[in-house]
């Protein structure tokens, strides 16, 4: 028995002394070289490419959205928009010191009615002195935006986590030259996450008068996240140990939470300021903004009935309804807005509810912008043709003057109802939009037909 037992002693000392010997044959040759003068890595390479956001396309459909609601055309003016807190000297510019740039692109690239113009005192006066250029063909803004970074909460939370476990044997009969007759697996794992908060603020003046904008205002916030997470194994055979380590540290960009901010509050202030319902470009779960709504509201009970029903009957005519603009609940205009508003029986009264729904779901495609443009000519036809005739041509607003303009017009077909425009004064005028309204309170009074009167004469 004794010599059974010394015999099995060696085949398992033989067996266990192969075994660390092929395993570390394996891990030398696996490598590709154990040269430490040898260390090189590789870099990847990435093209250039167009940065685009989750607004970039929210920024243009607002642009569609001014051209088919008529909103007439606003001239746009941003202040310089700077970090208010700090935070980009004391964190080694973790955010941007300036984002006046990101404005000027982002309002820029809303197009339609809307008009950027940039605040670049120096380069005007350096383009006066070489003679290049004065201020006549100056345009002249409407609102200014004003803001700045007001908040960057470092830090907020901070959660680590990790997980640690081993396991090890001891085995007898391990020939004396082996450094240890131990044998163990150890793996641990570690993992730590920390969020942030950046709010941006913005508010609208009159250029005219520097006056805040009442409510024209927004103040958003996005929370950004880093983590940093760790994994080890370490395996012991006999003494020698061998072991894999690997980490991994994500940080979600600052600069791009910022250019997010900015773009997001532009597409609020802009359709805010507007009176557009915005809130349709920025998801299913985006909510109606009281400011708007409101200005639908009074623009509801400022109108009489037969306005009330003539503009939405241009406003269906955008969905592509074929109806006529008379200024009356036909069965035309009766069926439009049962497809729009099912409940909706013949006999009952325009509400504030249905007004401000078919309002809102206006479409803002680009048939939709054809429609308008046919919409447009059409109701400067009816304008030219109800117009009493005087010695001196009327004035017209430079919205009218811009809807007789040559355009190409869609193979739409206008709404039939042109023969009896002469006898409908609400129909002949464009839909009273929020938008339309605030803009005609803030024009001056000038006679409805003859010459305009001068500064002096006001």
């Amino acid at each position: 028995m004794h010599c059974k037992r010394d015999f099995f002693k060696k085949i398992t000392s033989f067996a266990l002394s192969f075994a660390v010997t092929v395993m570390l044959t394996v891990f030398i040759t696996s490598c590709a070289s154990v040269n430490p003068h040898d260390v090189d890595v590789e870099l990847e390479e990435t093209a250039p490419h167009l940065k685009i956001t989750s607004y970039t396309s929210a920024l243009s459909d607002l642009g569609n959205m001014s051209v088919v609601y008529d909103t007439g055309i606003v001239k746009i003016q941003c202040a310089d928009i700077i970090d208010d807190t700090g935070a980009s000297v004391t964190t080694g510019a973790e955010i941007q010191r300036n984002i006046t740039e990101i404005m000027k692109s982002t309002l820029n690239s809303i197009g339609g009615n809307v008009v950027f113009i940039e605040y670049d005192p120096s380069y005007i006066q350096n383009q006066m002195v070489t003679g290049y250029s004065d201020f006549k063909n100056k345009l002249v803004p409407d609102i200014v935006i004003t803001g700045g970074i007001t908040e960057f909460d470092r830090g907020l939370e901070t959660r680590g986590q990790g997980t640690d476990a081993g396991v090890e044997a001891d085995f007898k009969g391990i020939p004396s030259w082996f450094p240890s007759n131990n044998v163990a697996i150890d793996y641990g794992q570690s993992a730590r996450q920390g969020k942030a908060r950046i709010t941006l603020d913005f508010n609208i003046k009159d250029f005219q008068t520097l006056a805040g904008v009442p409510k024209m205002t927004t103040t958003n916030s996005i929370e950004v996240h880093k983590a940093v997470k760790k994994k080890e194994l370490a395996i012991t055979i006999f003494g020698p140990t061998f072991g894999l380590k690997g980490s991994v540290k994500k940080v979600q960009g600052r600069h791009e939470a910022v250019r997010l901010l900015v773009q997001l509050s532009m597409i609020q202030l802009v359709g805010k300021y507007l009176s557009l319902p915005y809130w349709r470009l920025l998801g299913d779960d985006a909510l109606p903004d009281p400011v708007v709504m409101d200005a639908i509201a009074d623009t509801y009970y400022s109108m009489s009935p037969e306005e009330r029903i003539s503009s939405i009957q241009q406003w269906l005519y955008l969905y592509g309804y074929d109806v006529d603009i008379n200024g009356r609940l036909d069965a035309k205009t009766v069926a439009a807005i049962q497809k729009v508003d099912p409940k909706f029986t013949t006999g009952s009264m325009v509400s504030e509810e249905l007004f401000a729904k078919i309002y809102c779901n206006i479409p803002y495609d680009h048939a939709a912008i054809g429609r308008r443009k046919s919409l447009n000519m059409l109701l400067a036809s009816m304008n030219a043709v109800s117009a009493p005739t005087y010695h001196e041509a009327p004035v017209t607003s430079p919205e009218s003057a811009a809807a007789t303009a040559p355009v190409n017009a869609p193979a739409e077909t206008a709404p039939s109802a042109v023969k009896e425009q002469p006898r409908q004064k609400a129909a002949a005028a464009p839909a009273k939009t929020p938008a339309r309204q605030k803009a005609e309170k803030k024009k001056k009074k000038t006679v409805g037909f003859g010459r305009r009167l001068t500064e002096d004469e006001w």
